[in-house]
């Protein structure tokens, strides 16, 4: 694999800027300088031409804390020596869990961090008990209720602390009536000639925020009380290496990371994906992580998106592994169930 070259006057770094500066994006011109550039990947539409910069960053609602702001206790994870395979994909060795191959749709909100929790909480329910509960857990409950700033952003460390202590109930996707607080907000679509409803059209209440909590079920068919649908995770685990976090998965299911967003990032459709335009950092995103593999030598992790199904590859990426491209690797995280 080789880098490109790329000077702070080159057309990539301008693009990136102009990106900023602007109410659009040159989506096809990013577009063209990956497709271009010596790289591992390949970009091409996701997004309509129409489709404001600001619209697709308020995807990206994963934060940082700031220094000093206390998370909560989380065990340090280490490699035991198990021999980790050259791939591994969590959707084939556990198919009797649904919720591992289902693509989820975060809609027009920035809940990320809790839809990603959330996933992999209900991923690592069902194979923990053997195929025998298979509802996804609820995201609306974690991102109404746990004190973030819903749809306007929110931490996934302090998410899977509040998984932790107080737990979370089932819902499914939006008018799903699976569950008992399935997600508010509707599948929407990111390109503006698309079928779906505009993301830019999706009405956030409360100013933006998102939904109040409700600390009932909003699924009236749905018969288990709110107070006893209640799942909790006995530990938040974090990882010492690539290394043990691929055995968690092996033995645990997906996992979540958290990861660095730049503008080439949106446009993947194919390949191993690393930063091609390294200028600006747009935001933080939060994802599950599946499994892992090598492709034409590059190794990569890979990936399940929360921005439906036409995003990028069937709703999946790869994303390089093993040097901590776009951050990756330091932020990556799952609860004990």
């Amino acid at each position: 694999m080789v880098s490109p070259t790329i000077s702070t006057t080159s057309c990539v770094l301008c693009v990136a800027i102009l990106a900023l500066s602007s109410a659009s994006t040159d989506f096809d011109r990013i577009i063209d300088e990956v497709n271009n550039a010596n790289t591992t990947w390949r970009a091409g539409r996701n997004f309509g031409s129409d489709y404001s910069l600001e619209s697709i960053k308020r995807l990206l609602g994963n934060r940082k804390l700031p220094a000093g702001v206390p998370v909560g206790p989380r065990n340090l994870v280490t490699y035991s020596g198990t021999e980790i395979p050259a791939e591994f994909d969590s959707r084939k060795k556990w198919p009797n869990c649904p919720t591992i191959s289902h693509i989820l749709d975060q809609s027009g909100c920035g809940s990320c961090w809790a839809v990603s929790v959330a996933s992999v909480f209900s991923d690592r329910l069902c194979i923990g008990t053997n195929g025998k509960f298979t509802l996804p857990l609820s995201a609306e409950d974690l991102m109404s209720c746990s004190s973030q700033d819903e749809c306007k952003g929110g931490n996934d460390a302090q998410a899977w602390i509040y998984v932790k202590n107080y737990g979370i109930v089932t819902g499914g996707d939006f008018n799903s009536s699976i569950g008992c607080q399935p997600y508010t907000f509707p599948p929407c679509e990111h390109d503006v000639n698309g079928a779906k409803t505009s993301c830019d059209q999706v009405r956030i209440p409360n100013g933006g925020l998102g939904p109040a909590c409700q600390e009932k079920c909003t699924n009236a068919d749905y018969k288990t009380s709110f107070a006893n649908d209640k799942h909790k995770v006995k530990s938040v685990n974090l990882y010492d290496s690539v290394e043990s976090a691929q055995e968690d998965i092996m033995e645990n299911g997906p996992i979540q990371a958290a990861f660095s967003v730049y503008p080439d990032f949106f446009h993947y459709k194919s390949g191993v994906y690393r930063n091609v335009i390294p200028f600006p950092r747009l935001g933080g995103h939060a994802v599950r992580v599946l499994g892992w593999g090598v492709e034409e030598g590059t190794p990569y992790w890979l990936v399940a998106n929360s921005w439906n199904s036409n995003w990028g590859d069937e709703g999946l990426f790869k994303i390089l592994r093993g040097s901590d491209e776009c951050d990756f690797e330091d932020q990556l995280m799952a609860g004990e169930v």
